[in-house]
């Protein structure tokens, strides 16, 4: 863990400004793919490390302009050697054990990646809590900010 990663999970006093960090950087990069962000989109962005305290090898940054009952668009923004981890949507149940969600359907475009990637996704609407990552030391929802 390098002490920006330390920083962007809230380790140090130091944390909201790596973060701010993060997201201007994932902004220009998406500047650059011709990708206008709002000011809103900007600072809603999340800096997401996994939980694994490791941002600069396993992390996304996402913008998400939707997510409703009818469908999902966002943006992936990954550095260069960054990478999203493995894991899957699969169907859940309501409460009452009646399949309400048959899984998370998706398509992706990559807009643009040398030195890391900026990846457009749409796809059916987005449960990120309920994603199963192969690696169980992943908690998706401790590790965004």
């Amino acid at each position: 863990m390098t002490s920006d990663d330390a920083a962007v999970r809230g380790d140090d006093p130091d944390a909201e400004q790596n973060r701010e960090r993060a997201r201007e950087r994932a902004a220009e990069m998406l500047a650059d793919a011709g990708v206008v962000l709002t000011e809103a989109e900007r600072e809603e962005m999340e800096v997401v490390d996994y939980g694994l305290g490791n941002l600069e090898a396993v992390g996304t940054e996402i913008v998400v302009y939707v997510n409703d009952d009818r469908y999902c668009a966002k943006e992936l923004v990954l550095f260069g050697g960054q990478t999203c981890p493995e894991h899957r949507h699969p169907p859940f149940e309501d409460h009452a054990g009646v399949e309400s969600y048959p899984g998370k359907r998706e398509t992706f475009r990559c807009r643009a990646g040398e030195d890391g990637a900026v990846v457009s996704e749409f796809s059916s609407p987005s449960f990120d809590e309920k994603d199963v990552f192969t690696d169980p030391e992943i908690d998706r929802m401790a590790g965004s900010y």
